[in-house]
């Protein structure tokens, strides 16, 4: 046990931030087994939001989240499973509109 006070301070936060790190992996680990115990397209997605949940987090890198989720895929493509034609969307920007706006000035004569 430290004994200088921003030790202590820093040991429980170390704690804190242990427990939530563990909260995020185990919700990981546990989506990623469901699927690959019933493999869905609801538990494809499912796995794959935990994942990057865990990489928005921090807990996991980038690169190791994109290598997770490659393997979710892969083990779905090798399985069948079916992307519902709803789930594919296409991106559609919305054309912003070129004409100035303009304010109606009060006509001076």
């Amino acid at each position: 046990m430290p004994l200088i006070h921003s030790a202590i301070k820093k040991m429980h936060q170390d704690e804190k931030r242990y427990a939530r790190n563990l909260r995020t992996k185990r919700a990981m680990r546990s989506a990623i087994k469901k699927f690959e115990s019933e493999p869905s397209f609801d538990t494809m997605r499912e796995a794959q939001s935990a994942i990057d949940t865990a990489a928005k987090k921090h807990v996991l890198s980038k690169q190791a989240a994109a290598r997770r989720i490659a393997h979710v895929a892969h083990t779905a493509k090798e399985a069948g499973v079916k992307i519902p034609a709803k789930a594919i969307t296409k991106k559609t920007t919305a054309k912003k509109s070129t004409a100035k706006k303009t304010a109606a000035k009060p006509e001076t004569k």
